[in-house]
C-alpha cells in the first residue's frame, strides 16, 4: 500500500535497507524506491551528525512537500542515549523526523539483534549451537594470552545462520551477504514474529 504522505526513509547501512525493503514489502504490499530516494543510507549516527548537510536537505525538502521523515537507526549499547542525541540534532536543525531504533525502540541493540528474534523457529537449534560456541570461547586459555578471547560479533552470528542453510554454490554464497538477502524465505525467517511487531506497528502508521 502506498505511503499515506510522501516518506523518506535514512538507515545506516545495505543491510538495514534490504531488511525494510522486504519487511514493509511483506506487510505493506508496498516497494520502496531506492532510486526515487525514498530510502536513503546514511552511513550511521556519527556520519548524520558531522556530515549532515545533504540529509537535512532531503528531510526539509521532504518536509515541504507534506511528507514524513523516518530515521531507523541501531540503538547500539544505550536506546536512551542514542535517541536522545537524535531528537536534539532534530530540534537544533529545525527537522521533524520520527525515530525508530532497532531492535525494538526500546532496548539496546541492533537490527542483528532484531534479526536474532526473526528466524523460523524450526531453526532455533543453529543458534542454541552457536550459543554453547560463545560460551566454549569464553572459557578457553591460551597460553601466553592475558585476555579473554573476542566473542563473534552478531553480525558473524547471522551470516554463519545463513551459511550453514544455504547451499554450497557460488549461487547461494551470494545470498549470504546483506545486499542478497532474503528475508521473505519462509524456511530461514519468519516477519510475523513477535518481536518484530514494534517495527510493523511503527511502520503501519505511515504505510497503511
Amino acid at each position: 500500500m502506498k505511503p499515506t504522505e510522501p516518506i523518506k526513509i535514512f538507515v545506516e547501512g545495505v543491510a538495514d535497507l534490504r531488511f525494510l525493503q522486504q519487511f514493509i514489502e511483506y506487510h505493506f504490499n508496498y516497494s520502496l524506491d531506492k532510486d526515487n530516494h525514498e530510502v536513503i543510507i546514511a552511513n550511521g549516527w556519527e556520519k548524520i551528525k558531522t556530515h549532515s548537510g545533504a540529509f537535512l536537505n532531503e528531510m526539509r525538502h521532504n518536509s515541504d512537500d507534506g511528507g514524513n521523515n523516518l530515521l531507523i537507526f541501531d540503538a547500539d549499547s544505550d536506546y536512551s542515549s542514542r535517541f536522545s542525541d537524535l531528537e536534539q540534532w532534530s530540534n537544533e536543525n529545525h527537522v521533524q523526523m520520527d525515530i525508530f531504533l532497532f531492535p525494538n525502540n526500546h532496548d539496546r541493540g541492533d537490527l542483528e539483534s532484531l534479526l536474532e528474534h526473526g528466524i523460523n523457529p524450526n531453526n532455533k537449534p543453529v543458534f542454541d549451537c552457536w550459543n554453547d560456541y560463545e560460551e566454549s570461547l569464553k572459557k578457553i586459555k591460551i597460553p601466553g594470552r592475558n585476555i579473554p578471547l573476542t566473542i563473534p560479533a552478531r553480525k558473524t552470528k547471522i551470516y554463519a545462520y545463513l551459511e550453514v542453510l544455504l547451499g554450497q554454490s557460488k549461487k547461494q554464497k551470494k545470498l549470504i551477504k546483506e545486499m542478497n538477502r532474503d528475508y521473505q524465505n519462509i524456511n530461514h525467517w519468519d516477519l510475523n514474529a513477535p518481536y518484530l511487531k514494534d517495527l510493523k506497528v511503527f511502520l503501519a502508521a505511515y504505510f497503511s
